[in-house]
């Protein structure tokens, strides 16, 4: 059996956000055994997953991107839409666009610090969609 479903999310700032209870809510039910696979519906932002408890994680996340693809590079020739257009199509390629986690037991099988991390990597990225499909 295949479920879908669409989330359309409010817009965040620029940085690395845990948005595991946002995907976990639109799912009424899991089954017992499957997988979930979820899907970001955009090149400039990015989809991992990484420790859930400790916000300095997510900080130090940001400072290393922002060091490792930096918005000031004069080689960039695609900028029309800003200086951090071109490193956020980057840093998202880095990442990736989705995660897979393996459902047991009716629940994600997620790690005791595991967490969904929304990779915002635009100064105003806009609303973001993700795509949530179980398969079971």
């Amino acid at each position: 059996m295949v479920q879908q479903f669409e989330i359309r999310l409010s817009e965040f700032k620029r940085g690395f956000h845990l948005i595991t209870h946002l995907v976990m809510n639109v799912i009424d039910k899991f089954p017992a055994f499957g997988i979930m696979h979820v899907h970001i519906k955009h090149t400039s932002a990015a989809l991992t997953l990484n420790e859930n408890a400790d916000p300095s994680v997510r900080t130090d996340f940001e400072h290393y991107f922002d060091k490792l693809v930096p918005e000031n590079a004069t080689f960039f020739t695609h900028t029309d839409e800003g200086l951090d257009d071109m490193p956020a199509h980057i840093k998202a390629s880095l990442l990736g666009n989705s995660v897979t986690i393996p459902i047991s037991n009716y629940k994600p099988n997620l790690g005791t610090w595991q967490g969904i991390y929304l990779c915002e990597f635009r100064n105003h990225g806009g609303r973001r969609n993700l795509i949530v499909t179980i398969l079971s």
